[in-house]
């Protein structure tokens, strides 16, 4: 993780070819068009050049492996029968082809990860840069900067045998298709699971885990003092006199609220696969992700309706973006310097546009105990180990249900159960959340975090909340005493 990512492959020409035939043409059961069989193919070469070459620097993958456990099985990717794909490791890059539609290629940028190119282009537009992790051997460091002492002796409130059926039984459910699993008690680790071949330095996508991370840059920005949430969001063309997105502020964006008009019809109807799928064309095309969502009108006034668009998360990046370079530093070096390495995180990976921008709505990937320190951050109240990172009162307001969520369900960018939707859970619990299932759970009344990673072919909220659930019961909270630190 240290030096170059690229020097980790071989590098004569290495060529492979297979043929697909293992997925459903489309959940709808309908002929796709040209579009949407070519927007698979751009998404398919992305999945398999990630799994290749991002999983893969800490765990060696096959094509043939990432091709049957991470996409053709998901109905939702829509991989084709007749797809076929080239993985060269010589240009670190895949190229998936299919008749009747130009072929589509992902391309490996080292500690950028893998991007998808536009059509008929051969290279990103930026200059993709290394990013050294400014941290010691985590085999000599303690735990939560390393990871020596990272499981402590149990605390006399938990039941040894209770918690370790509780995770065996857990990873036992394989339809869940769990790889990792970390409990996180009064700091340490008290129980954690891994999948053949996952460990827990292995970067695993994490979907919209990725929108808490955003959160977080732009509390590291509040921190640093360059605008607090009650600002007007800072981009350009919305301060222009009489536009009418002058109004929305950054806590609009934070609480996705902006009320920016931005389409999001899912992956699984006739529209899904398309461009006028606004809130997923940034997964399948090679765009200039920020661009596309601040150039978006706006249809409702701010801060009256919460929806789940990706226009809001990522108007965010395109503000942390231009407030880090007008400073003169490396923006892709900025979530490294400024957050991970202040909590040892060594294995996150951010993948970006062809343009270097920063897609935190879905594609990042991290290790489950990264995660887990991430959620500690938020556990600890923006304190790791006596360094703030996050202002105070910080973690009170992206906790606190979004004004405009009925629910209760949703503060900054990241999901509550002030509304009770996790049966199972305390209340004052909130979690980062990831398609498929990931997730990073802070419970502060338990001083508990749980990060649980895998692709779930149904999603993973019934079962999480019962995994987690079944984690709380092994605790006698009641004989509990606070001894965290922080």
């Amino acid at each position: 993780m240290h030096s170059s990512a690229l020097s980790r492959f071989p590098t004569p020409l290495s060529l492979i070819v297979v043929l697909g035939g293992v997925a459903p043409v489309a959940a709808q059961d309908q002929v796709p068009t040209t579009q949407q069989r070519e927007y698979a193919a751009a998404l398919g070469a992305h999945h398999l050049c990630s799994g290749v070459f991002v999983v893969g620097r800490v765990h060696q993958r096959s094509p043939e492996e990432v091709l049957a456990k991470d996409l053709a099985r998901f109905v939702s990717f829509q991989w084709q029968d007749d797809f076929e794909y080239t993985v060269d490791r010589h240009d670190h890059s895949v190229t998936v082809r299919g008749e009747g539609i130009p072929s589509r290629t992902a391309k490996y940028n080292g500690d950028q990860g893998c991007t998808i190119l536009p059509e008929g282009e051969t290279d990103v537009y930026f200059t993709p840069v290394e990013v050294p992790r400014n941290l010691p051997d985590p085999t000599t460091t303690p735990w939560p900067m390393g990871d020596v002492g990272a499981m402590g002796t149990l605390p006399d409130e938990v039941d040894e045998v209770a918690l370790t059926r509780a995770l065996d039984e857990a990873m036992a459910q394989t339809d869940q298709n769990t790889r990792a699993l970390v409990v996180v008690y009064k700091g340490k680790i008290i129980g954690e699971r891994y999948a053949e071949g996952f460990t827990h330095d292995t970067p695993q996508i994490s979907w919209s885990e990725g929108k808490s991370i955003t959160a977080a840059l732009v509390g590291v920005l509040v921190e640093q003092g360059h605008f607090t949430v009650d600002d007007p969001a800072p981009v350009a063309a919305w301060r222009q006199p009489g536009d009418p997105r002058n109004p929305i502020k950054i806590r609009n964006l934070l609480n996705m609220s902006s009320g920016l008009d931005f389409k999001n019809f899912g992956l699984t109807g006739p529209q899904s696969y398309s461009t006028e799928n606004e809130h997923f064309w940034i997964y399948f095309d090679g765009i200039n992700v920020f661009d596309h969502a601040v150039n978006q009108p706006i249809d409702l006034p701010p801060d009256t309706e919460r929806r789940y668009r990706n226009s809001d998360p990522l108007t965010l990046g395109r503000i942390v973006r231009e407030t880090v370079e007008a400073r003169g530093e490396n923006y892709l070096l900025f979530p490294q310097r400024h957050l991970f390495d202040r909590i040892g995180a060594r294995n996150f990976v951010l993948e970006t546009d062809p343009y270097g921008n920063f897609i935190l709505t879905g594609y990042d990937f991290g290790s489950a105990r990264d995660w887990a320190r991430f959620g500690l951050l938020h556990l600890w109240d923006g304190v790791f180990l006596g360094d703030r990172i996050l202002p105070e009162g910080w973690v009170d307001f992206i906790s606190t249900p979004a004004p405009a969520d009925e629910s209760k369900g949703y503060g900054g960018l990241w999901w509550l159960n002030r509304g009770g939707a996790r049966s199972r859970v305390p209340e004052d619990a909130f979690w980062a959340a990831g398609y498929m299932g990931q997730t990073t759970m802070v419970i502060p009344s338990r001083d508990m975090v749980v990060v649980r990673l895998g692709p779930s072919p149904r999603g993973s909220g019934r079962y999480f909340n019962n995994v987690v659930g079944d984690v709380l019961d092994a605790i006698s909270f009641d004989n509990a005493t606070q001894s965290s630190r922080r």
